[in-house]
């Protein structure tokens, strides 16, 4: 919104014949303090009266978010120390040590997220309860080191110094599970507490937390008022948890909902390494005492297969009318895995949960499209729906949802039966920003009957269509519809049909484009680097591309390092270039582009979840 307004403003004095110095400083200061941090040094860079507006605003600024970018300890100190009254912090640490953050902690500081930390160590924990009292939310993305003792010893000592605490997220990447990690937890988790996220963490570790959790309000409460704690008693006042473990059993959640009886969010995701036994696993007995939290809103159970293909096979329908009608104020719904459950339990949630607005499924067998038959006649507004790998859903999925005029999201990955026929449903969601049709049936009449239509769709997903030629990504770009100016994402990854047409296309006339996925398109050569350097510049309103993936383009020789030299690829900030004659280069590359994060490792767009990978092995952890 801001930056269309700045737009506007520039549009507007190069119409009257002046510059942005000659517009009202009232107007450009207005404008400014709208803007987020990686706006503020964009424009920064446009003029001088935009370059002194934002020198001005940063001291006034309370919250510094430099999550879009891998900032090194130089640059943060430059922006850090011009932001005097500074209170939220959230940093992406790809870059930066231990010391490049503690100097900026202090007593100041009431919200801090340090995400995808390669190089920090966990003697971090310690600093930030030793400099932080005041600390209200702390977001912790940490490499896992092998050291356990280590990290649990500099926990407590945070906790400890931590008093105010309310929301607790820690989350190790790239570690198996241990039993030793968040040990002792329990006994010095400020009673503040109300939002705690946890990552990984075994599930008897969770049991035995949240019992000794219990036990130790009971003799808090006991001591304090001379009658013995309850379940219910509004001392208890942790409200969302999140956790990622190795099982979830009947035993786990009983042990949850016997304990946390004002839970608003519970979010469960195991990842078993072994098919789990018929009497340690979660039934429909587990479900049914999700009653007892009568405050749920948001319910996550996943199954994942990230160790081996494993389902709840002990859950049936029946488990999901007992989940639908003991917590009919469910909003948000995603559940996956569950192999057993069939049209008729997955419906009774759309009928019976009145409020919900978010729904997704995942690797469900059963699942077709007689779950949304009758979708018009269930009193929940849908906004967003993701089925995941839902082999049995076709086009007649689709149809239904059109009835749904306030869906934002549709994510239909995997869905290999969806075909042409549900665009033309889809082109009538007039809310529509995402769209996943990864795997689909579609073609390109099917793209061009989607060029047509009034979907603001922002992010579309085209990954494995198969049938996808460069045509249809012209047919895409050319229509009348909408998508060719509200398109920023796009993914082409693992076509056989897209060639350097279709780049050269999307370098012409998609000029919205920020994030480019092109991985495993063999046909894709150096010509089509060189069109998306050259052509997409900062102009004619143009966007510059921020982030591209050529993961494993065969078809690219080191000629394309050139392109990627300066003054090309002026904002770009993340690039795939695993399995590519680039991948050599990585040190010439860097050189040249010292702020360019470079993936060698197949991660997805911006290494979400592969961040962990990247960190130098010669760091060494602190004690």
């Amino acid at each position: 919104m801001a930056m269309g307004l700045l737009e506007t403003a520039q549009k507007q004095s190069k119409m009257v014949g002046v510059g942005l110095e000659g517009l009202p400083t009232t107007l450009i200061n207005e404008i400014i303090v709208k803007l987020d941090t990686e706006t503020l040094c964009s424009v920064a860079c446009v003029s001088r009266a935009l370059r002194f507006a934002v020198s001005e605003a940063l001291p006034l600024s309370s919250s510094l978010d430099l999550s879009a970018f891998s900032p090194d300890a130089q640059t943060l100190n430059h922006l850090v120390s011009r932001c005097k009254g500074l209170k939220i912090l959230t940093l992406d640490c790809l870059r930066l040590d231990d010391s490049s953050i503690t100097i900026f902690l202090g007593p100041h500081i009431q919200e801090l997220n340090l995400l995808r930390c390669s190089l920090l160590s966990y003697q971090l924990l310690r600093s930030i309860g030793e400099s932080l009292p005041n600390l209200r939310l702390l977001t912790l993305e940490l490499s896992y080191w092998d050291l356990p003792e280590v990290f649990n010893r500099n926990l407590v000592q945070m906790l400890m110094g931590c008093s105010y605490l309310e929301s607790l997220c820690l989350k190790i990447r790239g570690a198996e599970f241990d039993a030793t990690f968040f040990r002792s937890i329990e006994h010095f988790l400020p009673k503040t507490v109300k939002i705690l996220k946890l990552q990984p963490v075994l599930e008897q570790d969770v049991i035995r937390f949240i019992h000794e959790l219990r036990v130790n309000r009971n003799i808090l409460e006991t001591a304090e008022f001379g009658i013995p704690f309850s379940p219910a008693s509004p001392g208890f006042k942790l409200q969302s948890l999140s956790l990622v473990l190795d099982i979830i059993s009947d035993e786990l959640i009983s042990s949850i909902t016997n304990s946390l009886p004002f839970l608003i969010e519970l979010h469960l995701e195991d990842r078993p390494s072994k098919e789990p036994s018929p009497v340690h696993d979660l039934t429909n007995s587990g479900l049914q005492s999700l009653r007892f939290c009568c405050h749920l809103t948001d319910i996550s159970l996943i199954r994942s297969r990230h160790n081996l293909p494993v389902y709840f096979k002990r859950i049936n329908d029946m488990g999901m009318f007992l989940l639908s009608e003991g917590c009919r104020l469910l909003e948000s719904v995603r559940l996956g895995g569950f192999c057993r459950v069939s049209d008729a339990g997955f419906a009774s949630i759309l009928h019976s949960c009145w409020h919900l607005k978010k729904f997704e499924v995942r690797n469900a067998l059963l699942l077709s499209d007689l779950a949304f038959h009758d979708l018009t006649g269930a009193p929940c507004s849908l906004v967003e729906v993701k089925l995941s790998s839902c082999n049995l859903i076709t086009s007649e999925t689709v149809h239904k949802m059109a009835s749904s005029r306030r869906l934002e999201v549709l994510d239909l990955f995997g869905c290999k039966s969806i075909a042409d026929s549900s665009l033309s449903s889809i082109t009538c969601l007039n809310k529509l920003t995402t769209l996943n049709l990864g795997g689909a049936d579609v073609t390109d009449r099917g793209l061009s009957v989607l060029s047509q239509g009034y979907s603001p769709i922002s992010h579309l997903c085209l990954r494995g269509c198969k049938r996808v030629t460069d045509k249809g990504v012209s047919l895409l770009f050319h229509g009348c519809g909408v998508i060719s100016k509200t398109l920023t994402a796009l993914d082409l990854g693992h076509m056989p049909g897209i060639s350097d047409k279709a780049i050269l296309t999307i370098a012409a006339v998609g000029t919205g484009i920020t994030e480019l996925c092109i991985r495993y398109c063999f046909y894709v050569t150096d010509y089509s680097v060189e069109a998306l350097a050259t052509k997409r510049r900062l102009q004619d309103g143009r966007k510059p591309l921020r982030k591209l993936d050529l993961f494993h383009c065969t078809g690219l020789s080191v000629k394309s390092l050139e392109s990627l030299k300066r003054p090309f690829f002026q904002a770009l900030k993340w690039i795939g270039l695993g399995r590519t004659c680039l991948s050599g280069k990585r040190n010439e590359i860097c050189n040249e582009r010292p702020w360019l994060t470079l993936c060698m490792d197949g991660c997805e767009m911006g290494c979400h979840d592969g961040w962990h990978f990247h960190r130098p092995e010669t760091i060494k952890v602190g004690s």
